[in-house]
């Protein structure tokens, strides 16, 4: 059974900068596709950004530029470096593979202040 575990959330003011971690204790994190979620108070989980195992990602649009998901598989790690916060960013964080397979970790915590 795989294990997530979110860490990196926080209070930060707009234009600040966030580092997230998502480390996956159990089997076969390095051959899985890795999503971020966000949920925003009131709004359904939606993913923000996705990390192949070989690393290419794809972004929502509203994150591009600004959001970089990386992985260092050897340590079971996918990250996410957020810039420009926005107060819209803010939300609980999770990842989890596009397809959901995984139970959700317990999430991070993002709050941006305007």
């Amino acid at each position: 059974q795989v294990q997530l575990v979110e860490s990196g959330g926080g209070l930060v003011q707009a234009g600040g900068s966030l580092r997230l971690s998502c480390t996956a204790r159990g089997p076969i994190f390095e051959y899985s596709p890795m999503a971020w979620y966000r949920q925003a108070p009131g709004k359904q989980r939606a993913s923000v950004a996705t990390i192949a195992p070989g690393g290419s990602t794809t972004y929502l649009d509203s994150v591009k530029g600004r959001f970089t998901a990386s992985r260092d598989n050897a340590k079971s790690t996918v990250y996410l470096q957020m810039n420009s916060l926005k107060p819209e960013d803010s939300g609980v964080y999770y990842c989890n593979t596009p397809s959901r397979s995984y139970p959700w970790g317990q999430g991070t915590r993002v709050t941006v202040s305007s």
